[in-house]
């Protein structure tokens, strides 16, 4: 008579795996998708905001913010943003998010660091609508 063997397993993996599979759907649903109202937003602001590269940002605009865009290159033009330029660091969360029919908006508060320069907080409040089936920032401002 053979006797069963026992497979042995290190103690702890069971308990390892479980947190290694935590991990892995919380980055899952960490992720915005990009052609979402989020998705775009979260690109404006690292476009517009943190690299400020308005031509960058432009694609992602309609309407007003886009004319917004566009005044704003008239006002920068002849300014030079490149690896030189001291970009700043941007921290911001979302204090609100308002759905509508037609397009939804979201208020953030962020805190900017310019090297050399201080740190200050604003407000963003920007809007998204899809158009031709492809969410695009409408709309934005910033306030204290």
């Amino acid at each position: 008579m053979t006797t069963p063997q026992r497979v042995l397993k290190p103690r702890g993996t069971h308990r390892l795996t479980a947190i290694a599979i935590g991990f892995a759907l919380l980055a899952a649903c960490a992720c915005t998708k990009s052609n979402s109202p989020r998705g775009v937003v979260d690109r404006f602001i690292t476009a517009h905001y943190m690299a400020i590269d308005l031509k960058s940002a432009e694609p992602l605009c309609t309407g007003l913010a886009l004319d917004k865009l566009h005044q704003e290159m008239k006002l920068t033009q002849g300014q030079a943003i490149d690896e030189t330029t001291r970009k700043p660091v941007i921290h911001y969360k979302l204090e609100a998010e308002r759905d509508a029919p037609d397009h939804i908006q979201f208020v953030f508060r962020a805190t900017i660091d310019v090297p050399e320069g201080g740190s200050f907080e604003k407000n963003w409040m920007i809007t998204t609508r899809k158009e031709s089936g492809t969410w695009k920032v409408s709309n934005y401002s910033e306030y204290d």
